[in-house]
């Protein structure tokens, strides 16, 4: 056991956060997602389970460890509804408001269309997937510098 750690934090996530340097990132995955086949072309090549979190929680979870991208464009993608690219879902507000309270100073969000965000989830450092059951609760998170 290790103090400050949320419990909830499975051993391999933690090692997976700690292993990824500025730039790298994380697609964050819905029950629904392809997270295997994904993760096989990722540097961790097994998608890392979050059992029992919805994706809010995951991302709380993730985002209390690691900092998020000031430097970019985006430190955090979501992905957008079938033929609905400007719909923010009730589970898209969800995420957003957890990223956006932690988002650093000069930091923003994105989305892409859902073929898109596979493509791009297949050149993340890792694939971790939660027990989100609603549609298109998928994200990608950016890892920034510790300051």
């Amino acid at each position: 056991m290790l103090l400050g750690i949320d419990a909830r934090m499975p051993p391999e996530l933690l090692y997976c956060l700690a292993r990824m340097g500025h730039g790298d990132e994380i697609a964050l995955v819905d029950a629904n997602y392809p997270a295997a086949s994904t993760a096989a072309h990722c540097v961790m090549p097994d998608p890392l389970p979050l059992a029992g979190l919805d994706a809010a929680e995951a991302a709380d979870l993730i985002t209390g460890l690691m900092p998020l991208d000031p430097f970019v464009a985006y430190c955090a993608l979501r992905m957008e509804v079938d033929d609905h690219p400007d719909e923010v879902t009730a589970v898209h507000r969800a995420v957003l408001d957890v990223i956006e309270a932690r988002m650093p100073e000069g930091a923003g969000t994105g989305s892409l269309e859902r073929q898109a965000y596979y493509a791009h989830a297949r050149n993340c450092f890792a694939v971790v997937q939660c027990n989100e059951a609603r549609a298109f609760g998928c994200f990608i998170l950016r890892k920034g510098v510790v300051f």
